[in-house]
């Protein structure tokens, strides 16, 4: 049986009176007034982990290339007297990267957590992408990933802080069908985060990875129809995850409750590495039993 989902664009962005009273399971004393950057913070995954963080007491920064969308978000929190420091800015671009680290030193003078969770990708099938568009999402997925650990890692160190890192990344252990860009580039993120775990460990930082499953987001609407209706089937639990899961997931593993884990990958997926198929462009007739 398929559990039926409600996959309008409005019911994938819960309304801002919904986000200030959803309960929060980590404890309100792990962020307070902790310096936090969340890239893509304005949609789906980043959205939720800012709302959380600000709730808790963190001094939240985010940014995001859409302006409008980075306006949005903060009159949201700002109609629930919460504040955070919203910047326009390209992580793929490294001129943006740097302003925006130096914009998180000017207004607070420190940062304790990076979360990674800006990117994208397109459903297609692998042997149609062009050129462009694989390195598009390379570009943003990796290359820009890396871009905003490595500046992060070389400010903890010139300081002597300590830091975390946290990456969103996908479930790369089967695959993800019709989305070869988006898994090359985040299996590179996932490998690079193993590595730099032992690398950075002397400097008392921390690097993780968090692996959603199918999460009911905005960028649900790039699909096609005939995928979203199976979606839900991707993993045993029959259904879609919720961005507020994969946030909270993203917050205890790169707060202090997880100071004894680095270079892992919590996979969040229903189960969906176990069991499950996640065609991104609907099943091909060849697979149809």
């Amino acid at each position: 049986m398929t559990v039926e989902h409600d996959l309008s664009a409005n019911a994938a962005r819960p309304p801002a009176d919904v986000m200030a009273r959803r309960q929060i399971a980590l404890n309100d004393a792990l962020f307070r007034d902790k310096v936090v950057l969340v890239s893509g913070g304005a949609t789906g995954i980043g959205r939720a982990t800012v709302w959380i963080l600000a709730r808790m007491g963190a001094k939240v920064v985010t940014c995001g290339r859409s302006a409008a969308k980075l306006d949005a978000l903060r009159e949201e929190l700002e109609g629930s007297g919460l504040s955070i420091l919203a910047v326009p800015a390209d992580i793929r671009n490294q001129e943006d990267v740097a302003a925006l680290f130096e914009q998180v030193k000017a207004t607070h003078g420190k940062l304790d957590v990076l979360i990674n969770n800006a990117g994208g990708q397109f459903p297609q099938a692998a042997i149609d992408m062009t050129p462009n568009g694989f390195r598009a999402v390379i570009e943003n997925n990796l290359f820009g990933t890396w871009s905003m650990m490595q500046t992060a890692a070389r400010y903890w160190r010139d300081t002597g802080a300590p830091g975390s890192i946290v990456n969103v990344v996908v479930v790369v252990d089967r695959g993800v069908l019709g989305a070869a860009h988006t898994t090359a580039a985040r299996a590179g993120v996932i490998y690079l985060s193993k590595t730099v775990a032992v690398e950075w460990a002397p400097l008392k930082i921390r690097v993780n990875c968090v692996a959603p499953g199918v999460i009911f987001t905005e960028g649900m609407a790039r699909y096609p129809e005939e995928a979203k209706k199976v979606f839900s089937r991707a993993n045993p639990m029959l259904r879609l995850g919720d961005p507020w899961e994969i946030a909270e997931a993203c917050l205890f593993i790169g707060s202090d409750a997880s100071s004894f884990t680095t270079g892992e990958i919590l996979r969040v997926d229903g189960g969906g590495q176990l069991w499950g198929e996640q065609w991104t462009q609907g099943k091909p007739d060849y697979f149809m039993e």
